[in-house]
């Protein structure tokens, strides 16, 4: 049933339509001859486009289904507009393309077909075999825009990452912010540059090789500047409740509206920007008790813009549900990835020693280690790829770590060193966190820019939530947590990246373990990885693959381990050639102490180390090799 508030307020003439072939179902498009425009208002009798620069007006027809639509002749990108609802209110479009004042005001049409890409032969990305990097475009580059990003590309790209993340760039309200609020999922942040910025940022990430995917937030909206309830109560629904308060409504009567609205952002993001697919947030807030569960149609929905391109959609399910990675015909969702949680709070604590918060019941032992390293996703999963480790993020970052300081200032070097290899060479898809691959000094802090008072209750909650770790409720270290809408909260948070050239040891690490990983010596080859202890604090990856080569890691956090006093099957050799040492975290190249000959013959596992080998498999174990 509708919700009484949705009932029109009188009754409005259909009217005659012209027909018009639209991309997306809400919005305002560019046609020849004018811009049509359409959105979802079931509970107004009136809607008229208020046009900016002239004070033109044109109304909208109503359809049955609370629709208004209408075509404005002459109107083409760049004019400026608002819905006036009922004569009463005049607000931006739901699905405005861009807010270039803002959340608050006049939306901006925008012509997609005037941008020209150069990424006609693009093939898309797959999941498998990627490395991921995700990234802030506020705070990638000191000047936060689009074009510096889009000019710091070539070196994430001559480092060996293959996808980028991006955070959530839909309009928020304020001078800066994760993203994480957006109000106008349509329209990227005005902060960033106009969408065209966007664009060209895809198709130069494209040039290089690298895939685009985007953040998205399909489980709350902002509270500042979320307007969607002056045109229909049916967003939202009070039979569930989310983190952050109203759900969305995706179930029941008056919701297909609802799901076409983020359906429709799905295919905006894949067909205007060429996206190569989406990172969803938080899908375990996100409430649907429909046959389709709204974020498996989303996936689906993504695959069907690609055309035949490959696609990732990624979720963040804190449950870490593997299910989801299965097709819908088999209960799943059919998403390609998920983030793995569990290796970061276990690296988290063998790192930093550190047990509180949610990460109080991970010990960071090598067994644990382990068996996160080589956990597979055996009910429905696509293998370990689809499962996305990482050792920082930006939640992680922020919460975890006092300042927002990164892992490798809270851990010894060469376990920082090792636990990076343990990332870029095991089983999983590894993922990056803007800066890790030149051990940036730049914190980076949770920012968000509101009205006073909403600031005051970001900035009481955000301590009350950071209480949960003991060392962060101590009073001392409540009264020094940055301020959320400080702008030098946000300045501190931007990357140096004249760091990439300071910190080459860093670069250079980084550069050469995923040369190894794109070169085929990760340990990635699903099921087929075999891992154990070697003791209470080092662990031992292996495969057997059918080309008839071995590969093992042997990763250490403790001290010195005399390989021979081990005992551990897994490190004895395929053939009588004995292992191959390929590399070690150790090399001076990247600020280690050097290799020792004894760990080079596979005899010591020197401490707060890692070593690589690979080894030719006799002739009879390649015919019965099941990798």
């Amino acid at each position: 049933m509708t919700s009484a508030p949705d009932a029109a307020k009188g009754s409005a003439p259909v009217g005659i339509r012209v027909p018009i072939e639209r991309r997306l179902p809400i919005g305002a498009e560019v046609h020849p001859g004018g811009t049509h425009f359409r959105v979802w208002a079931p509970r107004r009798r009136q809607v008229d486009v208020v046009f900016e620069e002239t004070g033109r007006t044109e109304s909208l027809l109503r359809t049955p289904d609370g629709y208004f639509e209408g075509l404005a002749a002459g109107i083409g990108g760049g004019a400026r507009y608002r819905f006036r609802l009922d004569g009463e209110v005049t607000l931006p479009d739901p699905a405005s393309r861009y807010q270039p004042d803002g959340p608050h005001g006049a939306s901006e049409v925008i012509d997609p077909q005037s941008f020209r890409w150069t990424d006609g032969e693009w093939p898309g990305k797959p999941l498998a075999g990627q490395v991921i990097y995700e990234m802030h475009i506020g705070t990638f580059t000191q000047e936060g825009s689009w074009a510096a990003a889009a000019g710091s590309l070539p070196a994430l790209a001559d480092l060996g990452v293959t996808l980028l993340e991006v955070m959530p760039v839909g309009e928020f309200p304020g001078r800066f912010g994760w993203g994480y609020d957006g109000v106008n999922l349509f329209a990227p942040s005005r902060l960033y540059g106009r969408p065209d910025g966007f664009r060209a940022f895809v198709d130069r990430a494209h040039a290089l090789g690298l895939g685009v995917v985007l953040d998205v937030v399909y489980n709350h909206l902002g509270p500042d500047g979320n307007y969607l309830r002056e045109f229909s109560a049916d967003y939202f629904t009070t039979r569930y409740a989310t983190p952050w308060g109203e759900s969305l409504h995706f179930d029941g009567d008056g919701s297909a509206p609802v799901r076409e609205f983020f359906l429709a952002n799905a295919a905006y993001w894949m067909d205007e920007f060429h996206l190569d697919g989406l990172r969803l947030d938080a899908t375990h807030t996100v409430n649907d008790a429909s046959e389709e569960h709204i974020l498996a149609a989303v996936a689906r929905r993504v695959r069907e813009c690609a055309m035949g391109r490959a696609t990732v959609v990624i979720a963040e399910d804190e449950p870490q549900r593997t299910s989801l990675l299965a097709p819908r015909a088999e209960g799943g969702w059919g998403m390609d990835g998920i983030w793995h949680d569990a290796f970061h709070h276990s690296a988290r604590v063998a790192a930093t020693g550190r047990r509180e918060g949610y990460v109080r019941t991970f010990t960071g032992s090598a067994a644990e280690l382990a068996r996160n390293a080589a956990q597979y996703p055996t009910d429905g999963g696509r293998g370990h790829t689809g499962l996305v480790n990482f050792l920082q993020n930006h939640d992680q970052v922020s919460v975890l770590l006092p300042g927002g300081r990164r892992l490798h200032q809270l851990t010894s070097p060469g376990r920082w060193r090792s636990l990076t290899a343990l990332l870029l060479l095991g089983p999983g898809t590894p993922l990056l966190f803007q800066g890790d691959e030149f051990a940036a000094s730049t914190p980076f802090l949770y920012f968000a820019d509101h009205l006073p008072e909403l600031a005051r209750l970001v900035r009481e909650g955000r301590a009350a939530y950071l209480a949960q770790f003991a060392s962060l409720a101590d009073p001392a270290v409540q009264a020094s947590l940055p301020d959320p809408a400080d702008p030098e909260t946000y300045r501190r948070s931007r990357l140096d990246n004249t760091e990439r050239q300071r910190h080459g040891w860093a670069v250079r690490l980084h550069r050469d373990l995923l040369a190894l990983r794109h070169d085929g010596a990760a340990l990635d080859c699903g099921p087929q990885v075999a891992a154990t202890t070697l003791s209470d604090h080092a662990l031992a990856l292996r495969v057997d693959r059918a080309s008839g080569i071995s590969t093992l890691m042997l990763v250490n956090l403790g001290t010195d381990l005399e390989l021979a006093e081990t005992g551990a099957g897994i490190t004895a050799p395929p053939s009588d050639g004995g292992w191959s040492f390929r590399w070690s975290s150790d090399d001076m190249d990247y600020g280690g102490p050097g290799i020792p000959d004894a760990a080079r013959r596979c005899s010591l596992l020197p401490g707060e180390s890692a070593l690589l080998f690979a080894a030719a498999q006799p002739r009879a174990a390649r015919r019965s090799s099941p990798a």
